[in-house]
């Protein structure tokens, strides 16, 4: 049996909000909630969702823009800064109400994987849900999105890289402290020679393949041992 993907709808605060769902193989697994970057829902976030389930979890990924996306910079900086965060908050919460329903997914916890914006987003999701078991927040950037880090229960992983412009190492390195101060358990790693969006196969210009492959295989990891 293979994976299965497709689209889906979630119920958000009375609203209905699109969503991509991947299944695992086996037909059941963990729930990850996987969060867009600035650039919408678009194929490279259904194309993690897919790699998710075959790792065998089920991997929800909610349309945040409500059917925008672009790949254009300037267009997408503005959609990132014309996001309505309460109403982020909501379908993030109504993803993850989603998914810990949802009858392939074991128990009633999910993670968060979230890149550039999104990253910033699974921290803002863990801190306003204890669902939230595990975050791993990928180079996560986002200048209206503050984090309460006493409000999250969840383990955090950070994922980072050395010539990020919009998040250089040494606010890698302070969100890990604030993080830790605040009493949340970490695993930080500035991977060397790469650039923000280095885990973006769909990006050539910025995709490091080699470091790509070891930075993914930690988040595997992570994943599986904060929903184990």
């Amino acid at each position: 049996m293979a994976f299965a993907g497709g689209e889906i709808e979630f119920a958000s605060d009375g609203e209905s909000v699109r969503a991509y769902l991947a299944l695992p193989p086996r037909g059941r697994g963990p729930g990850v909630i996987v969060i867009q970057e600035w650039w919408g829902l678009v194929d490279h976030i259904r194309e993690v969702c897919d790699r998710l389930a075959r790792e065998g979890f089920v991997a929800l990924a909610p349309d945040l823009y409500r059917g925008e996306s672009t790949g254009d910079p300037g267009a997408a900086g503005r959609l990132m800064m014309d996001l309505a965060l309460p109403r982020a908050a909501r379908d993030l919460e109504g993803a993850i109400t989603a998914l810990v329903n949802h009858d392939a997914v074991n128990g009633g916890k999910v993670a968060a994987l979230g890149f550039c914006m999104g990253g910033q987003l699974a921290l803002y999701a863990a801190s306003l849900s204890p669902r939230i078991s595990a975050v791993v927040d990928c180079y996560g950037v986002h200048p209206n999105v503050r984090v309460d880090y006493a409000k999250i229960r969840a383990a955090v992983m950070g994922v980072f890289a050395e010539r990020d412009a919009f998040v250089p190492p040494e606010s890698a390195h302070q969100l890990e402290a604030d993080l830790r101060a605040a009493g949340v358990r970490t695993d930080f790693t500035v991977f060397a020679g790469v650039d923000h969006a280095f885990l973006n196969d769909s990006r050539p210009d910025v995709y490091d393949a080699a470091t790509a492959q070891r930075a993914w295989g930690r988040i595997l990891s992570f994943l599986r041992a904060g929903l184990a």
